[in-house]
């Protein structure tokens, strides 16, 4: 039979992004539609639930351990990443899985409270769109009102009630922005009785009649006792009732007591355990399979009642009321999953992380109400006397297939009918605004054309671009490199493809009507295509290209990270478009699409970093610059000062530039004032004049008015008098001071003497940072020292890369 309203859902769920609360009656095969969904939706999905149990039956996990939310009320406000005693650190994986997530299944939506679905808004935006409702992720939300209803203590409810009208899910502020739609599920597999399924519908809306109340408690027995082998189950309200029952039950039976223990591997937590550690049971006890058989016999289901006729090692032989055969049972695994991204298909997966194993059997005489929830019985005995929460009456009845399995130990009243009139008023206005036919047409159409529009969509560059600018202008004093001119244009590329994406997407809007499917009408198809080539090759031209060139140097370690980071996004949503262009330039289609869109989340992971330049090209005297920065971060090391305090990296290209070699020339340095020149000048002039001279340089001023200036010596004699230096035993330090030469300067002398063997490579570093480089240059790429120095720890001196570079290209 043709179930008109599951095909719906069907639909919706898979062909448009509507938020959707998935409904019905107990027994209408909501549980059926999820596990069907994660066997065939193509959509990228991840399924939680308010509880352990719910999440190990629905093959999910916890929305507090996927979402890492407190546990205590979330109010509006909260600022969830500072949860005092709570991980809110997500991992890479997750980020990943968050980042690329189509939908969002949500089991038992019932026991969800307000805050916490507001919780899940908060954290969905945090990762994917801040400016959507649940971060742009499609919700499926499944679950009955009528059943069981969140749990909310007195004092949670006073720091909640003054944002909230009631503690269910439909009150939240997410919900109320999501424009969802709710689809209930009508037609009832679980009874077959027109005459109980009415008297249930009534039960369920608060509107029994009296003669349905008659009908009902004609099963009306206070003194019922089952015979043995009749299976009957008891369900009562209280926990301790039930065990009383199961416990004193098993006592009666003379036959030998046998534990089962139950095997746990790896992660799973105890309060998400399906039944009993160590379970105990006789020969003669009343059981029920708590699990639906792995085997493809399919001899029991979740909630079967049965007898124990024989208990083995590893085995109990089960004999169930009606069957005309045993059931031999064996241990059943329970897995408990965590979603991973596959690292080949990047598919989120699903990773067992524990399993608990254990025979799929509970005592059975008696259960309460709340665990029977999802379960099917032949034949119960309820005692809803006790009911003390919204729905409990109505589950307990719901679980049985007939009026003729039901025994009722107390009259059911409307005392016992607990029904909130805030889950009465949603659902009357819900049910007047089922979807239909046409709805599901004009939300596909809505949903391809939101598609095509984020396809076309660069508002996302703005706020990188202008990060990176902002940072700029106020720390020019810090930065050097061509920054402003790439971005600029970068930005006004932008500003012209918002305009033109604007128009595009008015232009598809009002093509065809409003039932009309952007994948299968031609004309949306054509302009798609030619858009495609446009906007393909306005990115390419101009953001691209102007990326290209964008290449900056500081010596702000955190001005550097600040920028790598916007520079890091502005590649990523670069390499995502053209990802986009390059996919679709055949036609629009909604999977390939969806497929793209998951695929770009990985892109910046998978491609190779690049190596951006750090030293600008045309920079003059690139080596003067690291020997300059080196003295720098030595004498800020000894003065306990920061590097920008010693001079600035304005000062530094100055000085590359001018090449001062007199304390007068060094004044003339932008930045380089009176007290930096007395405290510093000496040992900035003589590396400079050092390195002027190592490479016959002739600098603007030979005067000999320059106090420090010796007389020329032979290059070649000044390298032997470092090399006789070393020999006798002398330190580089220690040379250096004695010659009045820079320490970079005494290294590169005696570098000069490993060819000649003079000099051993090992005389002048140690033997681990020497190992150590030998490995890692080879994996580098770079255009010289300087962009080599950048791309490795500040332990290694310009002088230790120098030699080894030269040694690894003359091998």
């Amino acid at each position: 039979m043709k179930n008109t309203e599951l095909q719906l859902a069907w639909n919706f769920v898979n062909n448009t992004n509507r938020n959707i609360f998935l409904t019905g009656k107990a027994g209408t095969g909501k549980t059926t539609f999820l596990h069907k969904l994660k066997l065939e939706s193509q959509k990228r999905m991840v399924v939680v639930a308010p509880t352990g149990v719910a999440a190990i039956n629905a093959k999910g996990v916890t929305i507090h351990s996927f979402f890492q939310v407190p546990f205590g009320p979330i109010l509006p406000d909260t600022d969830l990443n500072s949860s005092a005693g709570f991980n809110r650190k997500f991992s890479k994986t997750k980020i990943d899985i968050i980042k690329s997530l189509d939908l969002l299944v949500i089991d038992e939506i019932s026991m969800v409270r307000a805050d916490l679905l507001d919780g899940i808004d908060k954290t969905l935006r945090r990762f994917k769109n801040r400016n959507l409702v649940f971060g742009g992720v499609q919700l499926l939300m499944i679950g009955d009102l009528q059943q069981l209803s969140p749990v909310i203590k007195e004092h949670e409810w006073r720091l909640l009630s003054p944002f909230y009208k009631n503690a269910f899910f439909f009150s939240s502020q997410s919900y109320q922005q999501c424009n969802a739609i709710t689809i209930e599920l009508k037609h009832i597999y679980r009874q077959e009785n027109p005459l109980f399924i009415d008297i249930l519908n009534e039960i369920r809306s608060n509107k029994l009649s009296k003669s349905s109340a008659d009908e009902l408690n004609k099963r009306y027995q206070p003194e019922f006792i089952s015979n043995e082998n009749d299976g009957y189950i008891s369900l009562t309200t209280h926990n301790n009732k039930a065990s009383q029952t199961n416990r004193q039950e098993l006592e009666k039976l003379k036959s030998e007591l046998k534990t089962y223990k139950a095997v746990i591997k790896g992660n799973f937590p105890e309060n998400s355990y399906p039944n009993k550690e160590e379970l105990k049971l006789k020969v003669g006890a009343q059981v029920m399979f708590v699990k639906n058989d792995s085997s493809p016999d399919k001899r029991y289901y979740n909630g079967k009642i049965g007898k124990v006729i024989l208990l083995d090692r590893d085995e109990v032989v089960v004999k169930c009321p009606d069957d005309d055969f045993n059931i031999i049972t064996k241990p059943e695994v329970w897995e408990n999953i965590k979603y991973t991204v596959d690292s080949d298909t990047k598919a989120i997966s699903e990773d067992k992380i524990g399993s608990y194993t254990q025979m799929p059997l509970r005592l059975a005489w008696s259960i309460t109400i709340h665990k029977s929830q999802g379960l099917t019985f032949e034949k119960a005995i309820i005692d809803a006397e006790g009911a003390f929460a919204h729905g409990q009456t109505y589950v307990a009845l719901s679980r049985c297939k007939s009026l003729e399995g039901l025994v009722l130990k107390s009259k059911i009243t409307s005392n016992q009918i607990i029904s909130d009139g805030n889950v009465i008023t949603f659902n009357e206005e819900a049910e007047a605004k089922q979807p239909n036919n046409d709805i599901l047409q004009q939300s596909k159409r809505l949903f391809q054309l939101d598609l095509i529009s984020e396809i076309f969509d660069f508002f996302k560059f703005i706020y990188p671009a202008n990060r990176i600018l902002d940072i700029y202008y106020k720390n020019r004093g810090s930065i050097e490199g061509n920054i402003e001119k790439p971005l600029n244009t970068i930005k006004d590329c932008i500003t012209n493809l918002l305009k033109v994406s604007t128009s595009f997407n008015t232009q598809l809007k009002s093509i065809g009507d409003s039932l009309d499917i952007p994948e299968s009408n031609v004309s949306i198809q054509e302009r798609f295509v030619k858009a495609i080539i446009y906007f393909e090759n306005q990115t390419k031209s101009t953001i691209e290209t102007a990326l290209k060139t964008l290449a900056f140097t500081t010596d702000n370690k955190t001005i550097e990270k600040d920028i790598n980071k916007q520079y890091d996004e502005l590649e990523e949503l670069l390499a995502t478009k053209l990802l986009y262009f390059e996919g679709l330039k055949k036609e629009f289609n909604v999977k390939q699409f969806l497929g793209l869109r998951a695929k770009s989340v990985f892109l910046a992971k998978d491609k190779p970093k690049k190596n951006r330049k750090t030293v600008i090209d045309g920079t003059t005297n690139i080596e003067l610059f690291e020997l300059l920065r080196e003295l720098r971060n030595q004498i800020a090391k000894r003065e306990d000062l920061v590097h920008f305090q010693i001079f600035t990296q304005k000062s530094l290209y100055a000085m590359c530039e001018i090449l001062p070699v007199t304390k007068q020339e060094l004044n003339e340095v932008h930045g380089m004032g009176k007290t930096r020149i007395e405290k510093y000048g000496s040992e900035i002039l003589r590396v400079i004049k050092s390195y002027c001279e190592e490479n016959d340089i002739e600098t603007l001023n030979e005067a000999p008015v320059i106090e420090e200036l010796k007389p020329k010596r032979n290059k070649g004699d000044t390298k032997k008098i470092s090399l006789e230096l070393f020999k006798s035993g002398k330190s580089i330090d220690q040379i250096a001071l004695e010659r009045e030469l820079n320490v970079n300067t005494i290294f590169g002398h005696l570098a000069s003497f490993i060819t000649s063997k003079d000099i051993a490579i090992t005389d002048l570093m140690s033997k681990a940072h020497y190992s150590e480089l030998k490995k890692i240059i080879p994996t580098k790429t770079f255009d010289n020292l300087s962009d080599l120095k950048h791309q490795l720890d500040d332990k290694f001196s310009y002088g230790e890369l120098r030699i080894v570079v030269n040694e690894l290209s003359e091998n």
